[in-house]
């Protein structure tokens, strides 16, 4: 019987070129989805640590914005996943009220600055990988994640539970450094200078540097 194919395949030449041409196809298409699959990653982060100084801008619900500053450690236990635990410093302030203050001096002094420490853990979820170029020079990788958390504000003296979720991307520019960008809204519950007290959204808009130990992959 195989010598009956072989036969075949010499008898009809044209059998043996459609065989090569659904070889080459195969090969062809297999390599096609291996180029559009997964990106290989160049800057690895499973069961590194990372160190972050971090400082922007919190935007709070009912004050008016000011600087923040602080930093962060995580570790990633995977490529995808890593513990977070944070702490950064502000000031809720209302000027408003600062102006409502001057111009009648005859009512007292009503509390209208605070500073605020947050001491936040998230849990952080590295959705995307992926790479960009900049401006037509080198190429560039980055990650785009997700994060979810809680811990507590202290202002006043006093500790209240707050809760946080946001995004961010990482843009690694080293083995061992990446800038960082992060957004993060947070959730608690405040103490308005005349005596109400509020639920609200504050949002920080925060950038900064990261440096991953191991300082290699």
């Amino acid at each position: 019987m195989i010598a009956s194919f072989a036969f075949g395949l010499i008898a009809d030449p044209r059998l043996a070129n459609a065989q090569c041409v659904d070889e080459a196809l195969k090969e062809q298409l297999v390599g096609k989805r291996a180029y559009r699959g997964v990106v290989p990653r160049v800057f690895k982060k499973a069961l590194r640590h990372e160190l972050s100084g971090m400082g922007g801008w919190y935007a709070g619900d009912y004050s008016d914005g000011a600087p923040a500053y602080g930093g962060a450690y995580t570790f990633h236990f995977t490529e995808d996943l890593g513990l977070e635990a944070s702490y950064l410093r502000s000031e809720r302030r209302f000027r408003l009220v600062e102006a409502f203050e001057a111009a009648n001096p005859t009512l007292g002094t009503i509390v209208s600055q605070e500073t605020i420490e947050m001491y936040m853990g998230h849990l952080v979820w590295s959705m995307a990988y992926g790479k960009v170029r900049w401006f037509g020079g080198p190429i560039g990788r980055f990650d785009f994640y997700l994060s979810v958390g809680a811990g507590a504000a202290d202002e006043s003296g006093s500790l209240g539970l707050a809760g946080s979720g946001g995004f961010g991307m990482k843009f690694h520019l080293a083995q061992w450094m990446a800038l960082r960008l992060d957004v993060r809204d947070q959730v608690r519950a405040i103490r308005a200078p005349l005596g109400e007290e509020f639920v609200v959204n504050d949002v920080m808009a925060l950038g900064g540097l990261s440096v991953f130990i191991p300082f290699t992959n």
